[in-house]
């Protein structure tokens, strides 16, 4: 390679190290009070990591309200990954997911600005299913069968509220007399049954609250009924009454009509014709018809099940459920479906979309997570302990710079010049990476330092050796730097493959040490082979008279 190409590599590198360092202002979607809106925001390049800024940390654990998990262990081991996953895609540099003892998993996010964000996303339980809605009018042949056991519902509770209020008696015959005394100081029966009447269900109160919707299998229930109809549902009695082999899912979307706001509640089949198992891939878009949309994708089998399924459904409305409730309206199945699809989002935005996407690609969780414990964390290190170490960092380099010149002399000034490069590339490396600085990445930086020098060094020594055995100087250099090679290489490789080895099987402040002690070595490669011979090129082509090389 000329002189020529190399002098415009290194300045092009130069320039786009500058610009990738450079702050810059940009407009995000950002969340404000109660909602989301656009600002201006200024981002820099490099983040700070959980011990320099503080964060959010989190403690998850297996939710067993709803009835017992079976093998425990084994779901927090599976949903450790699927909570890793999620927080690796959602944009958080340098978390911590790690397992506490057998039934907790930790979670430390540096420097988040949405914790509330942060929390849906990981505690999400993304168990995605396709299921047909009712066409059968299964739910209007058991509502009286509903109102039959909503009226037990309404006479157990009158019952048992009956004999709460009743006094306590006495075996006695002063306490059988008190029984036909009136108390004078107690309110009217007739005030207490009014009182009741507002908890307890009335007759015919199912059929009551529903309202039959436009496609088969959709109803409506008002927002205000809402918490009673699901208070029914909850109910033995009332699920046993439900019509066999369907299911009734409450929707994502609300309508208003006369001033009341609707929730929509559908009537589908048990059994989904396929579940998210099979599910591949998502991502968000945008429709001009449909609005924000998830675009998702199986896998070939998955693929082959659904076309399948579809095509026997063809005219059928389909629900797309998620940890059961069901994504917008149910479209209609017009023909056979692949291995591609969409859910629409009912009016929600791109955030919403882009996080749905997240967690459909990371998995759904094998059991529900609940949240032990969240607090916001301050930085683990004082400013004056971050500033200690900023100064120690640069006497560390000061001292290297008074070595490297007192006993190479020039070339200890050309290896001076390309560290100073090597400072810029490697913060550059970082930024580009979106990597944090941790106070384990600052020690892996000072590592790669010496690991720069060290480079220099061998080819110095090499250059040295060729010198004293009567070689010119051109001909010292070249040969100072082609026999110090394979000793670079070598080095820098087995400390590249540990540094491989940390980031693959280490965490939180472990990976930052390998991703700082990464960048450092793939920069120190460039200016110490590259960018130092090419300063030795540009001084031997202005002084090709040079006989004495000082090093």
């Amino acid at each position: 390679m000329t002189l020529r190409y190399r002098i415009f590599i290194i300045i092009g590198l130069i320039i786009a190290s500058a610009a990738a360092l450079f702050p810059r202002t940009v407009t995000e979607r950002v969340k404000r009070g109660d909602g989301f809106v656009y600002d201006t925001v200024r981002r820099v390049p490099l983040k700070r990591g959980l011990d320099l800024q503080g964060g959010m940390h989190l403690a998850l654990e297996i939710d067993e309200s709803k009835g017992a998990v079976p093998k425990k262990s084994e779901a927090i081991d599976r949903a450790l990954k699927v909570v890793r996953t999620r927080i690796d895609q959602f944009g958080v540099s340098e978390p911590l997911v790690q397992k506490s003892g057998n039934d907790r998993i930790i979670v430390e996010l540096p420097g988040i600005d949405d914790p509330l964000r942060a929390q849906e996303v990981v505690q999400k339980s993304a168990f995605l299913q396709f299921q047909i809605t009712d066409k059968t009018s299964a739910l209007e042949k058991a509502l009286p069968r509903l109102d039959a056991a909503v009226k037990n519902i309404a006479v157990a509770t009158t019952t048992g509220t009956a004999a709460a209020a009743a006094p306590k008696t006495d075996t006695g015959a002063a306490g059988v007399a008190g029984l036909f005394t009136k108390d004078t100081t107690k309110k009217p029966a007739r005030d207490s049954a009014k009182a009741d009447t507002a908890t307890t269900p009335t007759v015919g109160g199912f059929s009551k609250l529903i309202q039959q919707g436009q496609m088969p299998g959709e109803y409506f229930v008002a927002d205000t009924d809402l918490p009673t109809l699901e208070s029914y549902l909850s109910n033995a009695g009332v699920q046993a009454a439900l019509p066999p082999g369907k299911v009734i899912r409450f929707g994502s979307d609300s309508a208003t009509l006369a001033n009341r706001t609707y929730r929509t509640m559908y009537v589908l089949d048990q059994r989904p014709i396929i579940t998210g198992e099979y599910l591949t891939d998502a991502k968000p878009n945008t429709s001009p018809t449909e609005g924000t949309i998830v675009e998702f994708q199986f896998n070939n089998e998955g693929g082959r099940k659904f076309r399948n399924e579809t095509s026997k459904h063809i005219k059928d409305f389909m629900a797309i459920v998620l940890d059961d409730r069901v994504m917008g309206r149910p479209p209609v199945i017009n023909g056979a479906i692949g291995t591609r699809g969409q859910i629409t989002m009912g009016g929600k935005g791109l955030q919403e979309a882009s996080d749905l996407a997240l967690v459909l690609r990371a998995g759904s969780l094998p059991a529900p997570l609940k949240i032990a414990e969240v607090r916001n964390i301050g930085a683990s290190l004082g400013k004056d302990s971050v500033q200690a170490g900023i100064t120690a960092g640069i006497i560390a380099i000061m001292l290297v710079v008074v070595i490297m010149i007192g006993y190479y002399r020039f070339s200890g000034v050309l290896s001076i010049i390309g560290l100073a490069l090597y400072l810029l590339f490697t913060f550059a490396v970082l930024a580009g990476f979106g990597a944090v600085l941790t106070l384990p990445g600052l020690a892996g930086f000072v590592l790669s330092i010496g690991i720069a020098v060290d480079a220099n060094v061998l080819i110095f020594e090499r250059i040295r050796e060729e010198l004293d055995h009567g070689k010119t100087v051109r001909t010292a250099v070249d040969e100072g730097f082609r026999h110090a090679m394979s000793a670079i290489i070598d080095s820098n490789v087995s400390t590249a493959l540990t540094a491989a080895v940390l980031y693959q099987y280490g965490t939180g402040p472990v990976r930052g040490f390998a991703v700082t002690l990464l960048a450092g070595i793939a920069a120190s490669m460039v200016t110490s082979i590259f960018v130092v011979r090419t300063f030795y090129m540009i001084w031997l082509n202005r002084s090709q008279s040079a006989q004495t090389l000082s090093i």
